[in-house]
């Protein structure tokens, strides 16, 4: 049985006091699970505590006592002073939980009960591993029990005996803020023609993993017509539903993913979904089972891709923007996988920055190289097999907005590249 919530507070102190220092570790459900009145009480529970949390939205504490600690810097965290980025591969991340960042309490966003268990919902992620870390070693497990949550299935199902103490809500998850999912201005001419270029690279039978963001949202128009797919992704969103809708699924295998984003609409179809199954992020994510998916296309996106077919998609201007999320572990796996297939899609032109995304060469930390193929508006720029001299020449040619080409076939030779 869980603990009535006006117990909560008190046994909160009381518990990190015992086995945490003055500043505690605080696990929370992050992306469209945030359980906010639990994070209410815990904010003014605590007068220290850090803070950690994947993708975290506005809206999150950011006072004076909070370290705000993360692999992963959403919309909340971004630009804090407070924040401390822990570089990580997201397939990694459950491993710090029982070595560099032991929690001390984990609070979770869940359905109500359903016989003995409860559903993480649509936050599957980390959460499982960080509850079994607090387990371990005699943390507090909190929940914010909402009957609005989907209850799903998979690595979702968790005892409720597992919690320590609950918040009962009744509250709808509404639709997740487009900031949250990586949206930016609606789709231009470039984006949509990127879209399809993308979209022509997918077969019938493929099993996608599709990043957050506009340029998958892209990508989506053009594979509803094809017939067969599989899903094996960190994420899903609407997209994903819409795909399923339409047909463009196989119906005789599971919808993989970790966590669910996206609108209302999404969340529904989500509810006791059968074929909808949520993972652990140590499965979803690792390589080695990714590869075993035939005709894997993982597709990513970047900030930035150089000549040398190395890609930023984590840092502006030496500063920390997202982190690896997923995308090296799926660019691994893609690569190992039969007929499989790693793709870095972007525009040419950065419409925000007003500026090529092919440059010559990146001077921020890399996010991840050597992908199968590079595209843009412009076309494919074919990376995997080919030399570095004609990887450039792809890049130059294939990929890059046409205004820079002669530069960057100058700077091409400067490299040794032409």
């Amino acid at each position: 049985m869980t603990t009535p919530l006006r117990a909560v507070s008190t046994r909160l102190v009381r518990a990190v006091g015992q086995t945490a220092g003055p500043a505690p570790r605080v696990v929370v459900s992050g992306n469209a699970a945030v359980p906010w009145d639990l994070l209410t009480l815990v904010d003014t529970s605590l007068e220290q505590y850090r803070l950690f949390m994947l993708n975290a939205p506005a809206g999150i504490p950011t006072r004076a006592g909070i370290v705000h600690e993360t692999p992963f810097v959403g919309p909340g965290m971004r630009r804090l002073t407070s924040l401390r980025y822990i570089p990580s591969r997201l397939s990694q991340v459950p491993h710090l939980f029982t070595t560099a960042t032991p929690p001390d309490v984990v609070c979770l966003h869940t359905s109500a009960p359903s016989g003995s268990n409860v559903s993480l919902g649509v936050e599957v992620n980390i959460l499982p591993a960080a509850i079994e870390a607090a387990r371990a070693r005699g943390a507090l497990v909190l929940a914010q029990l909402n009957p609005a949550m989907p209850y799903t299935y998979g690595d979702a199902e968790i005892p409720l005996s597992s919690i320590d103490a609950a918040l009962w809500v009744d509250q709808p998850l509404g639709d997740t803020p487009r900031t949250l999912q990586g949206h930016g201005p609606p789709q231009t001419g470039a984006l949509a023609q990127l879209g399809r270029v993308v979209s022509d690279r997918v077969r019938d039978g493929s099993v996608l993993q599709l990043g957050i963001g506009r340029v998958p949202d892209a990508v989506l128009p053009g594979l509803l017509e094809r017939r067969g797919l599989g899903i094996w992704s960190e994420m899903i969103s609407d997209g994903v539903m819409t795909l399923d809708q339409t047909g463009a699924l196989s119906t005789g295998r599971s919808i993989v993913a970790s966590f669910v984003m996206g609108s209302a609409q999404l969340y529904k179809w989500a509810d006791h979904n059968e074929r909808l199954r949520l993972l652990r992020t140590e499965t979803t994510n690792d390589p080695a089972l990714i590869a075993r998916n035939t005709a894997m296309v993982s597709i990513n996106t970047a900030l930035q891709v150089d000549l040398f077919g190395q890609a930023n998609a984590s840092r502006i201007a030496g500063r920390i923007h997202s982190g690896f999320g997923g995308q090296i572990d799926f660019i691994e796996g893609a690569l190992h996988a039969e007929g499989g297939q790693a793709l870095m899609a972007l525009q040419s032109w950065h419409p925000t920055a007003d500026t090529s995304t092919i440059i010559a060469m990146i001077d921020e930390p890399v996010t991840s190289f050597q992908h199968t193929a590079v595209i843009t508006e412009q076309g494919v720029a074919e990376i995997w097999g080919n030399d570095e001299q004609a990887q450039a020449r792809e890049l130059i040619e294939q990929a890059a907005h046409p205004s820079v080409r002669a530069e960057l076939w100058e700077e091409a030779r400067a490299l040794g590249l032409a």
